[in-house]
């Protein structure tokens, strides 16, 4: 199951700027307008709304059909100056997140996004380009703008090549946020692949020697997705940063953080330094945009492995076992990383996407700034 931490909220999905990246890690474009103060004020009024830590359903607010929250999503942005083509993405890839009550990196991005969009900072209209191709192999330019683009349309490409070669790998950069790890990974998992997907994005504080190791910390994310046949299909989608720094703990047991540092360090390495997110050209001010992010994409044909029958069978007797076992304390019922989601979408395309009071209230408030209308006046009856 998703485990973003409440401040992925805030965090990570809109950007990381110069402090820090992931999830705690993250700066958002807004937060630096407003300073920290600011930041930690709207985390602690979204935490009771992030469960404890988790992505969860909402105890209270109003349930809205996925059709009319992708209509909501592409009028938003359409209005922020996307394509419709692109707008209509946004709106599949982020309401599919509120199905799964992955809310930190669902519909509520659009705030940022729009507002980004609206005062230059993030270019409305990309042109994505292909830098470099070989059969199984893909660079992507994202031109300035969201990273949803050119990893979506890669993604789509390293399938194909895929097909073909068994593998296919694609690195993306001079992009802003790409969302969700598992909106790639999961594009996969829904042709029958096995699916890698990461991001990281440019800091200078990582680089400045007057600062702790500790201090390049940061939730880059990271997600796995294998397919299965009839249970949940297996996906991990987490920031890196498993365990963060404590003093106190560390000269107790400092095991847990070089794992942490270890694997948010890989997870930097492949998603940015790779993918060349820290070139000069990238950097403003000779930049336009702000375009501190890369991804680095791999797709695995199951086919070329074994056949995808076979694994799917294997996968269901795998997950069916440990879904057989006794939950985890305070759980309802045990379920590996996806598990939950995988339910939780499934009941809310047929009752609508529980939206909470916070969440509503920011979509109201961005529908307000556009001239938009939102959804939640025909769906009053749905409040809980």
């Amino acid at each position: 199951m998703t485990e973003e931490v409440a401040t992925d909220a805030a965090g990570e999905m809109r950007g990381e700027g110069e402090r820090g990246e992931g999830g705690a890690g993250h700066r958002s474009q807004r937060s630096r307008a407003e300073g920290d103060d600011g930041r930690r004020r709207r985390q602690r009024a979204r935490a009771p709304e992030q469960g404890r830590g988790r992505n969860t359903p909402r105890d209270s607010g109003i349930r809205i059909p996925a059709h009319d929250m992708r209509r909501f999503v592409a009028d938003v942005m359409e209005k922020a100056g996307t394509t419709g083509e692109d707008a209509q993405l946004m709106g599949e890839i982020l309401v599919a997140n509120d199905l799964r009550c992955l809310f930190s990196h669902g519909t509520r991005q659009i705030i940022t996004y729009a507002r980004n969009m609206l005062k230059g900072a993030v270019n409305p209209r990309p042109e994505v380009k292909v830098v470099r191709e070989s059969p199984g192999s893909l660079v992507l330019d994202g031109d300035g703008g969201l990273g949803y683009f050119p990893c979506h349309r890669g993604t789509q490409l390293a399938i194909e090549k895929a097909r073909t070669c068994g593998i296919a790998a694609l690195t993306t950069s001079n992009h802003h946020h790409f969302g969700a790890a598992s909106n790639y990974s999961r594009q996969a998992l829904a042709q029958d692949c096995i699916g890698i997907s990461m991001s990281s994005s440019r800091s200078n504080s990582r680089r400045d020697p007057e600062q702790m190791l500790s201090r390049v910390m940061g939730s880059s994310p990271i997600s796995f997705a294998i397919p299965t046949g009839e249970q949940p299909p297996l996906v991990l989608d987490m920031g890196g940063t498993v365990t963060g720094f404590d003093p106190k703990v560390f000269e107790v047991n400092p095991s847990p953080f070089f794992k942490s540092l270890g694997l948010v360090s890989v997870i930097q390495a492949l998603g940015g330094v790779f993918p060349g997110i820290y070139r000069e050209e990238l950097r403003q001010p000779r930049s336009r945009w702000e375009s501190n992010q890369g991804a680095f994409i791999l797709i695995i044909d199951v086919n070329h492995f074994m056949p995808i029958q076979e694994l799917k069978s294997e996968m269901d007797a795998f997950v069916g076992l440990r879904r057989g076992m006794k939950p985890l304390p305070g759980l309802d019922r045990a379920e590996l990383a996806g598990g939950y989601e995988w339910a939780w979408a499934r009941e809310n395309e047929v009752k609508g996407i529980p939206v909470g009071p916070s969440h509503e209230s920011e979509l109201a408030e961005i529908a307000a700034e556009l001239g938009v209308e939102t959804p939640f006046a025909q769906h009053e009856e749905t409040r809980f």
